[in-house]
């Protein structure tokens, strides 16, 4: 036991060489990741996944002190889009994918408040449905936003406490030309067969439905 505690104060000894930082720490006398990001305050981000977002922000920055930030202002547009996969024969689905998004903006408080910085955050989720429990269904959508705000307000406060210890502004998200798959189900147009583009993951809403075994070719 002794032994590989020194060896575990030797390893962090060694980090600290390399220029191992911890990312909420002091990197100077007058650099305090945490005391910046305690003084954030989170302007109301409306309904209510919006609050549980804001919420779940006003704990990560806080951290383990009292909340009085009176510095910045966070200002939040954020989103949870439900879309139905693995769609059955009866045209129900099997599981519901869940992508999450946040813009977020960052000012001075102040009389004439300054724009300081800004960036963009997406999350995936998803859980299967339960159509013949309705309050099991109803209980894992509440459930499921609820991870969503919780990640997206972990990766966003994760952003600003780069943006504190470096200044170096978040990279944007750049929209990618998703591939698109022919759609079966509509009509095809003078310009060839409808088509829609795939979703967050890669996949698109009916690409894991379910056929019988008199459909399936050999």
């Amino acid at each position: 036991m002794k032994r590989s505690s020194a060896l575990a104060v030797a390893g962090f000894l060694m980090l600290g060489g390399c220029g191992f930082t911890p990312l909420y720490g002091k990197l100077s006398p007058k650099t305090d990741v945490s005391a910046e990001l305690a003084q954030v305050y989170v302007a109301n981000i409306p309904g209510r996944y919006g609050q549980e977002l804001r919420l779940a922000l006003q704990k990560n920055l806080a951290g383990a002190g009292p909340e009085n930030p009176q510095r910045y202002t966070l200002r939040v547009s954020s989103g949870a889009n439900t879309e139905a996969i693995d769609i059955h024969q009866d045209n129900t689905s099997g599981r519901n994918r869940v992508t999450g998004n946040a813009h977020w903006q960052l000012f001075t408080v102040d009389q004439s408040p300054q724009f300081v910085t800004e960036g963009d955050i997406t999350t995936l989720d998803g859980y299967g449905t339960t159509f013949e429990q309705y309050f099991a269904q109803t209980l894992n959508d509440e459930t499921v936003r609820g991870r969503v705000a919780q990640t997206l307000a972990q990766n966003l406060t994760e952003q600003l406490a780069i943006w504190f210890r470096s200044h170096n502004t978040p990279s944007k998200t750049e929209q990618t030309e998703l591939p698109r798959y022919i759609n079966t189900d509509r009509m095809p147009s003078d310009n060839g067969p409808a088509t829609d583009r795939v979703g967050a993951d890669g996949f698109p809403a009916s690409a894991t439905g379910r056929l019988s075994q008199g459909s399936i070719s050999n």
